[in-house]
């Protein structure tokens, strides 16, 4: 019994850390580019796109299909930038914790 205790208390305790740490993702802003800097893409830490800023010298007739291909590339490379950031987070936060490899805490 008195480990039962003991587990409920280190749960509570854990969802408390979750909570916290949810919070501090919020906060995250990661910027991705393309193009060699010609266009770039600010996500917040729920994959939100806060910004988009396009080179002007993109913006001529007939470059729309590249325009395209460059901002999906940025938000990619932005998205990737925040999943590291959450994965080393939640790895610190869950250290020492018996959790099954490649098991994904609800985010």
């Amino acid at each position: 019994m008195k480990d039962l205790l003991g587990l409920m208390g280190k749960a509570k305790e854990m969802q408390a850390k979750l909570q916290a740490m949810q919070e501090e993702v919020a906060q995250i802003e990661a910027t991705g580019q393309s193009g060699g800097g010609l266009v770039t893409v600010t996500l917040s830490g729920k994959s939100e796109m806060k910004s988009l800023k396009i080179d002007p010298s993109l913006l001529k007739e007939g470059e729309g299909e590249i325009l395209e291909d460059l901002i999906v590339a940025a938000h990619n490379d932005a998205k990737a930038k925040v999943e590291a950031t959450m994965q080393e987070k939640t790895k610190a936060l869950t250290a020492g914790l018996p959790i099954p490899p490649g098991m994904k805490l609800p985010f």
